[in-house]
């Protein structure tokens, strides 16, 4: 990277996982682009999907929130939730607002660029694909199943993924954006359903096979009851490899903190269990580790926003390790 640019930066993914590594990154001087899965089909997206056959909103609205400079008032309403009890349940007013940009401009990608401006926000949000894609799964059995949620509850025995149509074609801006990264972070997020999609777009698989960025991979906190069972850090990153028939993974950054006994003794309760950091079995398949305490406070398993960008800035630049003042967003509040 030459002297004094700033970095550019491509964060793929989904979730929950890639808005808190958003959130962070935007305090450092780097030119960001968040490349969101459109494969959901639970919940308000679903719904919305579902009856207005617009593409789920909501991964990259939660992008474009974490990504924000606009007021506080505007990100809390982009966020609000609306009550049981109303036929609105379950929508977010983001999503809604998307949704109907959507329909009013006939372009779900003209919808982000519009709200993108309403919030100000550092860098860009662009969604993996403009086609309407499924994501579908071939189990070890060989029955196929289709749909977000499904392949959700089966992950570890997946053989295949794959979206449907197989050949969506991604953003010219987002390949742009590929072609021109000093890195690309991929994750964290729930491996087989935020991840993976995105990279499964062909364009976008190619631009990060070939080209010369350092890929980055962040992994999971806590494995996922039905999706990553048991799942080491090793075995997250053998899945893309496999998944993806390459090796595209240079760093992956793991976490080397156990939650709270309260906090763990919760998650597992519900199956999921910390991911074990296995830095031999990485290094042997040739990949670079960096092991951090990553952990936000809080009642949540959650990547502390200002420490995971502190640690991915200091893998694309050291000098990024010097001390620097963090923003509230920055540092989870």
């Amino acid at each position: 990277m030459p002297l004094g640019r700033r970095p550019r930066i491509v964060a793929i993914g989904g979730g929950t996982g890639l808005s808190t590594l958003l959130r962070g990154l935007k305090a450092y001087p780097a030119d960001i682009t968040a490349i969101v899965t459109v494969s959901d089909d639970g919940g308000s997206s679903g719904r919305l999907r579902g009856q207005l056959g617009v593409p789920p909103p909501g991964d990259v609205r939660n992008c474009l929130v974490a990504l924000a400079e606009a007021e506080p008032l505007m990100q809390q309403l982009f966020q609000y939730r609306f009550p049981s009890g109303s036929e609105l349940e379950g929508h977010s007013l983001g999503n809604l607002l998307l949704a109907a940009l959507t329909q009013l401009t006939g372009d779900f990608e003209q919808a982000v660029a519009l709200c993108s401006g309403v919030l100000k926000i550092r860098g860009q949000v662009l969604p993996a694909t403009r086609d309407p894609v499924v994501l579908g799964a071939v189990l070890d059995d060989g029955t196929v199943v289709r749909g977000e949620t499904a392949v959700t509850a089966c992950g570890p025995r997946a053989r295949r993924l794959f979206l449907e149509p197989p050949d969506p074609e991604p953003l010219p801006q987002a390949l742009e954006a590929l072609e021109q990264a000093d890195a690309v972070v991929m994750g964290p997020g729930s491996l087989y359903t935020s991840v993976i999609p995105p990279l499964l777009v062909p364009g976008v698989r190619r631009h990060l096979c070939q080209g010369r960025h350092l890929r980055i991979y962040v992994c999971n906190l806590m494995t996922q009851p039905g999706e990553t069972d048991g799942y080491t850090a090793s075995r997250h990153v053998e899945v893309l490899f496999d998944q993806l028939e390459a090796r595209m993974v240079d760093v992956a950054v793991v976490n080397s903190q156990l939650p709270r006994p309260g906090v763990l003794a919760r998650y597992r309760e519900q199956g999921a269990e910390p991911v074990l950091p296995d830095l031999e079995r990485l290094r042997a398949m040739k990949v670079r580790v960096v092991k951090r305490r990553l952990l936000d406070r809080g009642a949540w398993v959650r990547h502390h926003p200002g420490l995971l960008a502190r640690v991915v800035m200091g893998i694309i630049d050291p000098a990024y390790l010097r001390p620097t003042p963090l923003t509230p967003d920055a540092r989870g509040q």
